[in-house]
């Protein structure tokens, strides 16, 4: 005899502890979740710009305050924060989807791998005045939908749906 339990006891109690550390981790994941930094690659569009003269690839009309991201990375509805404004994902394209902006002109690793951001302008003025003010690669904090009122996200095609519902 060791002075030991009996494995049993051990057991139970370990397996009562895995799970309330399970639960914590999930519910402080959950908390987290919503709200993250991202080193983006600005890039800026502006209305005429393009086919879709004032639609986005999901059929929303753009206004100043909207930008596109990829939505695997970036889901729709989700508010961007940048240092001047706040800007709300409704659109996407395939060259923000394939990072080419961020993969031609970024000087490290770093800077290549980072996802790409396209702001839009009413104006080129506006949206040519802004990047040249501000630098090509940049953090960002995204706030996924739902987290202003602590709700989880849920996952549509339809980025309307998202702004309207939550924002």
């Amino acid at each position: 005899m060791t002075g030991f339990p009996p494995l049993g006891i051990i057991g139970e109690h370990m397996k009562e502890l895995i799970k309330a550390v399970v639960l914590v981790l999930l519910f402080v994941c959950q908390a987290f979740a919503g709200e993250h930094s991202v080193l983006a690659r600005v890039t800026v569009y502006w209305r005429g710009e393009g086919s879709g003269e004032h639609a986005s690839s999901s059929g929303a009309r753009l206004r100043e305050g909207h930008c596109a991201v990829d939505p695997k990375r970036i889901p729709y509805g989700s508010r961007v924060v940048f240092c001047d404004a706040e800007c709300v994902a409704v659109d996407s394209g395939p060259n923000v989807v394939n990072r080419k902006a961020a993969r031609s002109c970024g000087r490290n690793a770093t800077e290549r791998s980072a996802i790409v951001i396209d702001r839009f302008f009413d104006t080129k003025q506006k949206a040519l005045a802004w990047a040249k003010m501000h630098p090509h690669f940049m953090m960002v904090r995204v706030l996924t939908p739902g987290i202003k009122e602590g709700a989880n996200f849920v996952a549509t095609k339809d980025p309307s749906f998202v702004v309207n519902k939550y924002w």
